[in-house]
This record gives C-alpha cells, sequence and structure tokens, in this order.
C-alpha cells in the first residue's frame, strides 16, 4: 500500500505548494514525476510529500523540508532543473509555487482509541 499523508516531524519545519494546471501532454511525465519523487526524498532536509491531481488536471503537491536552503539546494538540482524546463514546455500550462512555515502539526485518524 502506498503512503497517502507524509510524516508529521515536530515543527518547525517548511512546506513546499507546487499547485499546477496540466496539459494533455503526457509523454515523458510519469517517469519524470516518479524520478523526482526518488531523488528529493535522497536530499538533505527531505521530510516527505503530498499529492493530489483532479481528472481536470489541476494538482498539488505539498513536500516538507527542514530549512529553507534545503529547499533551495533541491531547486538547484540539476536533474531537478532538467524536470522543471520539461514541464514548463510540455506538461504544465500554468503553476504557482509557495513556500510556507510550519510552526504547527496534529492529524487525527478513525482507529485511533481516545486518549
Amino acid at each position: 500500500m502506498t503512503q497517502r499523508f507524509a510524516p508529521r516531524p515536530e515543527p518547525p519545519y517548511y512546506a513546499v505548494i507546487f499547485t499546477s494546471q496540466r496539459t494533455a501532454v503526457e509523454a515523458g511525465y510519469g517517469t519524470t514525476a516518479d524520478r523526482m519523487g526518488e531523488l528529493a526524498a535522497q536530499q538533505p532536509g527531505y521530510l516527505g510529500m503530498e499529492h493530489a491531481r483532479g481528472d481536470d488536471g489541476l494538482g498539488i503537491t505539498v513536500s516538507y523540508w527542514r530549512s529553507l536552503d534545503d529547499i533551495a539546494a533541491w531547486r538547484r538540482h540539476a536533474e531537478h532543473t532538467d524536470a522543471r524546463n520539461d514541464g514548463r514546455a510540455n506538461w504544465y500550462s500554468h503553476y504557482e509555487l509557495r513556500i510556507a512555515k510550519v510552526e504547527r502539526a496534529y492529524g487525527w485518524d478513525a482507529g485511533e482509541v481516545p486518549a
């Protein structure tokens, strides 16, 4: 089973929120997206990722990072830069990127027994 939620470390940490609108071009997208997920997970400061995409092509990917320096290093990674350029040329008609500091985090699961 694929993990649906990223781990929740103790704050503070950072969230990179990538909201995108896909084009109809599929060639190479899935392979590249999978590779970026694998590569990001190998980077210093990476904490996890969550992703959803609707049938209309609107997607949101949130990756979590320990520091702003770790985020900047990921942005400069050569293979990530190539993927970003391919995305602009082929796979996205628009995207927004936001970086936010997570100062508080908590969760709940229906399977948990109340304390």
